[in-house]
C-alpha cells in the first residue's frame, strides 16, 4: 500500500469563492422554501411533508428478468420504478436487427415490441407506481409502448405519473445516442410535449439531463449551464410551436449528478433553481409558480465509482446521495459499489438502496428544510454559480442559441476539455483517488459481478420473431403509412406513432420510417 502523495487533494475546476457575503437578513436575501426563487426548494415543508422518492435505475436482460428486479426493488421498500434500456432500444433497433448482435439486454433491457413492455410491467400496477424511463431517440415510441400496455391493464393516461427523459440535446452534447438531426427531432419532442399536455396531465415529457453531460467529464459549472441552456431551449421551442407556456413548463423536470465536492454540488442545486425561476419568469413570461419551480432527480456519480477497492464505493455513493438531499432534490438513484465493473448484483444494488434508507430515517435529516441555508460558505459559492452560469449563458446566445452552439462543437469542445484537465490532474495527483492513484492495494480479490446469459439474447431475438410472424401485415402497413404522412404534413407524430404500435409495429420500424422522413444525423468533426 503506497502513502498518498503529499499534495493536497482538491477538485479539478472547484469554483473558489470570491467574497464570502454576510447575510444578516436570511429572510430577505434567501426568502423561503417553496417561494419564488426557490433557492431554499421547490416546497415549504420539503421532506417533512414527503421523503425523496427512492428510485433505483434497473435493466438488464430481457423484459422478464428487469420485472423480477423491480418487483424485488419495490419488495425491498423502492418508492418508484427507473427503466435502464439496452443500447439497440436506446438507438432504435430490433432484437433481431443485425446492427444488435452482441449488444441484446447487455447494459439495460430490451424492449423492441408491445409484448417486451407489457411483460416489463407484467404484475406492477401502472396507475399506482411512478416511472422514470431514460431514453431520448426514441422516447416517443417508448412513451407509446407504456400508454398501450396501460391500456391493457385498464389505466387511464390521466393516472400515470413518472418521467421519459426525452432530452435530445445532451445526447449531440455529451452520450451520443442520436438517430435524427437536431430540428427534425426537435419536432418530434415539441409533439410530445403539446400530446402530454392534453392527455397526460401527471407526466412529465422531458427530464432535462444533466448527468450524462457530467459523465462525458464537464466541471460541476458546465453541467449546470448546458443544462439549464438545453432547458430554456426546449422552452423556447415549445413557445414556437404554439404551446401556452404554463401549460407545458410545470411538467418539465431535470436530472443532475452529485460529484464528490461535496459543498460544490449542493451550491450547483441551488443555484439550478433560482436561475430558472428568473428566467422562466421574467424572460419567459411563465405567470404560474408551478412553471417557476425547477424539480429534479439526482444520481450519484457513475464516473466517481472506482474498479478497484470497489467496497470504497458505498461511502462514495453516500457522501454524494448526502449532497442531493441537501441540495433538495424530489428524488434519488444511489450507485450501487458494482457498477465499475458491470451492471449491479442484487445484493450490491440492495446496499445502495439501503444508503438511501438510512439517510432517511437514521439521519435527521428529514426534519429540516434546507438546513445550509444562511452559511457564508453556501451562499457565496451558490452566488458565485449563478454568475458564472449567467457568463456561459451568455457565450451560447452569441453563438446563436444552443442547437447553433451545439452544431458548431462548442459545449463539446468545452467538456473535452475539462475532461482532459481531470484526467491530466488524476495522473498527476493533483487529485487523488483512493485505491487508484492513493492508498493501492497490489492483488486484489475477484469481485463477484452480474453476468449476462449469451442465451438472453439468443431468447429475445427469437421472441422478437415469433411477434413479427402473428401480425396482421395490411392493418401494419397501413399504420406505418399513415405515420410517414404525419412525418411530412406537419401533423402531431404522436397519435400516428400509437396507432402503429397498437397493430403491433415495433420500434425498429417506426423509426425506419422516421429515417426515411428526417435523415440521420452525423456529427461534424472538431478538433481543438
Amino acid at each position: 500500500m503506497s502513502a498518498p502523495a503529499p499534495t493536497r487533494s482538491r477538485f479539478p475546476g472547484t469554483l473558489v469563492p470570491h467574497e464570502q457575503k454576510v447575510y444578516s437578513d436570511v429572510p430577505r436575501d434567501l426568502g423561503k422554501a417553496g417561494e419564488y426563487p426557490f433557492t431554499r426548494g421547490p416546497y415549504a415543508d420539503m421532506y417533512r411533508g414527503k421523503v425523496w422518492t427512492m428510485r433505483m435505475f434497473s435493466g438488464f436482460g430481457t423484459a422478464r428478468d428487469t420485472n423480477a428486479r423491480f418487483k424485488y426493488l419495490l419488495s425491498q421498500g423502492q418508492t418508484g420504478l427507473s427503466v435502464a434500456f439496452d443500447m439497440p432500444t436506446l438507438m432504435g433497433y430490433d432484437s433481431d436487427h443485425a446492427r444488435s448482435d452482441g449488444e441484446v439486454g447487455r447494459e439495460g433491457v430490451a424492449v423492441c415490441t408491445l409484448e417486451n413492455m407489457e411483460t416489463l410491467f407484467s404484475g406492477i400496477p401502472m396507475g399506482d407506481v411512478s416511472t422514470s424511463m431514460t431514453i431520448n431517440s426514441t422516447a416517443s415510441i417508448m412513451l407509446a409502448f407504456y400508454l398501450a400496455t396501460a391500456e391493457r391493464q385498464g389505466v387511464a393516461p390521466a393516472r400515470l405519473r413518472g418521467t421519459i427523459q426525452n432530452d435530445i440535446l445532451k445526447e449531440y452534447i455529451a452520450q451520443k445516442e442520436w438517430i435524427f438531426p437536431p430540428l427534425p427531432s426537435m419536432r418530434i419532442i415539441t409533439d410530445m410535449m403539446a400530446f402530454c399536455a392534453d392527455h397526460l396531465p401527471k407526466w412529465h415529457p422531458i427530464s432535462v439531463s444533466g448527468y450524462h453531460i457530467r459523465e462525458a467529464g464537464s466541471t460541476s459549472l458546465q453541467e449546470l449551464a448546458f443544462t439549464l441552456m438545453n432547458g430554456f431551449t426546449y422552452v423556447e421551442f415549445g413557445i414556437k410551436a404554439g404551446i401556452p407556456v404554463d401549460r407545458f413548463a410545470p411538467r418539465l423536470s431535470f436530472f443532475f449528478n452529485s460529484h464528490m465536492n461535496f459543498f460544490e454540488e449542493i451550491a450547483k442545486f441551488r443555484a439550478a433553481r433560482r436561475i430558472w425561476a428568473k428566467r422562466m419568469k421574467e424572460s419567459y413570461g411563465a405567470k404560474s409558480p408551478e412553471s417557476w419551480k425547477l424539480r429534479f432527480h439526482t444520481q450519484t456519480a457513475g464516473c466517481s465509482l472506482t474498479a478497484q477497492q470497489p467496497e470504497n464505493n458505498v461511502v462514495r455513493t453516500a457522501v454524494e446521495a448526502l449532497a442531493g438531499v441537501l441540495g433538495g432534490t424530489q428524488s434519488l438513484h444511489t450507485n450501487s459499489m458494482d457498477e465499475a465493473l458491470a451492471l449491479p448484483t442484487e445484493e450490491a444494488v440492495k446496499v445502495a438502496l439501503r444508503t438511501q434508507q438510512v439517510l432517511a430515517h437514521e439521519s435527521g435529516l428529514v426534519d429540516h428544510v434546507d438546513p445550509l441555508a444562511g452559511s457564508h460558505f453556501i451562499e457565496s459559492l451558490t452566488d458565485q454559480m449563478e454568475t458564472e452560469c449567467e457568463k456561459v449563458f451568455g457565450e451560447i446566445e452569441r453563438r446563436g442559441g444552443m442547437v447553433a452552439a451545439i452544431e458548431q462543437g462548442y459545449p463539446q469542445i468545452e467538456i473535452a476539455r475539462a475532461s482532459y484537465q481531470f484526467q491530466k490532474d488524476l495522473e498527476e495527483r493533483r487529485y487523488l483517488t483512493v485505491g487508484v492513484n492513493a492508498l493501492v492495494e497490489e492483488g486484489e480479490k475477484p469481485f463477484p459481478i452480474l453476468k449476462i446469459d449469451p442465451v438472453v439474447e439468443r431468447d429475445q431475438v427469437a421472441e422478437t420473431q415469433r411477434f413479427k410472424e402473428r401480425r396482421d401485415g395490411t392493418a401494419l402497413a397501413s399504420a406505418l403509412a399513415d405515420l410517414g404522412g404525419a412525418a411530412r404534413s406537419g401533423r402531431n407524430l404522436m397519435l400516428p406513432i400509437l396507432a402503429a404500435v397498437k397493430v403491433s409495429g415495433t420500434l425498429g420500424e417506426i423509426v425506419e420510417v422516421l429515417k426515411r422522413e428526417f435523415g440521420e444525423w452525423r456529427e461534424p468533426p472538431t478538433y481543438w
